[in-house]
């Protein structure tokens, strides 16, 4: 318990972005807890919220008091947690035994503000009652800036997804032309957003490409984009994931909601093309789920439901290894919860610079990892093409 001990008292101070508490050993108790600086007449105090069914519960501690109430949560309620603030990111990971692991590593993506207010109200990155073009044209907002009504959980969902860019920016070049690709854009509610944020509001230089299959889709979407005058930077195009080259280097690639291994086709591309920065929202993850064959898990697969969120988890969990074993700091993110959509885990990976990373050499750390996925495959009968596309790359198995 002592490096946990360690990782509370460095974390916990005023540089605190949040901690969240999951995988508790009673739902009945508490499903979730978040914790968040906040200032309280002038003292600095930390707000646990806890979620429990349809009910939340708000509390306020001293560092000193939280630090021992987040121990006693470790050792008695719950099983997983992670720490961020500007310098650092940490997870713990409790045992069925009791044997706690604590991962410890450099915070990459620190550009976020700190609210310290006390009840903090929600306050989005594009903000209600002030008209964004594209949400008017896209029906998010009516003319004055009034979301309309059938389409808030959309309008969250932008403002979420662009929380997720806002952490990046600090990694994007501000010297030269940033260059992103959306693969599998669709109706590019979320590309107009980026475009949006960034070029509107954040005054970057980008060239934004959007692909997708439907060529009804990139006709609206070019037409809009030269309406609101965006088409010298924005242009969508009529393509295949697995078969698009492309004229540049990508910086950024995004990925949402790219049906079953065309997720994984766009994954490969961001890695061959050396990508700063791969944000990934999976959708359809068909392939593990028409494979896997366990015995060990038959009790939990012949229910067609677990079997389904089962493979995309596992999906998502090897996809995510398989980018940090190509130098990628990857995360898996909370896009928006669960009430909105089921497909609500987006992958975040970030290019981490050559040499020793934060899980020992790079060498070391990828034949660990290869050896693991390769061992997880076996162990369910099944194949994966990010695996099968990287490995190709490489000539390793």
């Amino acid at each position: 318990m002592e490096r946990l001990k360690n990782l509370l008292y460095d974390g916990i101070n005023e540089n605190l972005y949040q901690i969240i508490l999951s995988n508790p050993q009673n739902r009945e108790r508490a499903e979730k807890i978040k914790i968040r600086p906040v200032m309280v007449k002038d003292k600095l105090l930390f707000q646990e919220t806890i979620y429990a069914g349809t009910k939340v519960f708000h509390e306020n501690f001293s560092k000193e008091d939280l630090i021992t109430r987040l121990l006693e949560n470790f050792r008695y309620h719950f099983k997983q947690g992670e720490l961020e603030n500007k310098e650092l990111k940490g997870t713990v990971l409790v045992s069925k035994k009791g044997t706690v692991t604590v991962k410890v590593k450099k915070n990459t993506m620190s550009g976020k503000e700190i609210d310290l207010s006390h009840n903090r109200a929600k306050n989005y990155i594009l903000e209600e009652g002030k008209p964004a073009p594209f949400l008017v044209e896209l029906g998010v907002q009516n003319k004055d800036g009034k979301v309309v009504k059938a389409k808030y959980d959309k309008f969250k969902q932008i403002n979420r997804y662009l929380e997720f860019i806002r952490d990046i920016l600090p990694i994007l070049p501000k010297d030269r032309t940033v260059n992103i690709i959306d693969f599998g854009c669709g109706k590019s509610y979320l590309t107009f957003a980026m475009y949006y944020y960034l070029k509107i509001l954040n005054q970057y230089d980008i060239r934004v490409i959007g692909l997708d299959l439907k060529e009804d889709v990139i006709l609206k979407c070019n037409a809009l984009a030269e309406k609101l005058g965006y088409d010298g930077a924005l242009k969508f195009i009529r393509g295949d994931i697995a078969a698009f080259e492309g004229d540049c280097r990508p910086d950024m690639v995004v990925t949402l909601h790219a049906c079953d291994t065309a997720t994984d086709h766009a994954l490969e591309k961001a890695v061959k093309w050396g990508a700063k920065v791969i944000l990934s929202v999976p959708c359809c993850q068909h392939e593990i789920n028409k494979q896997i064959d366990c015995q060990e898990l038959e009790p939990i697969l012949k229910y067609g439901i677990l079997k389904e969120r089962i493979s995309a988890l596992i999906t998502d969990g090897i996809r995510a290894n398989l980018l940090e074993r190509m130098g990628y700091d990857t995360q898996i993110l909370e896009f928006i919860d669960m009430e909105h959509t089921p497909k609500n885990l987006l992958i975040r990976a970030v290019k981490q610079e050559k040499g020793v990373s934060h899980k020992g050499t790079q060498e070391d750390g990828n034949r660990g990892q290869s050896d693991s996925i390769g061992g997880l495959l076996e162990f369910l009968h099944t194949e994966q093409t990010l695996n099968k596309l990287l490995s190709d790359k490489n000539g390793t198995e």
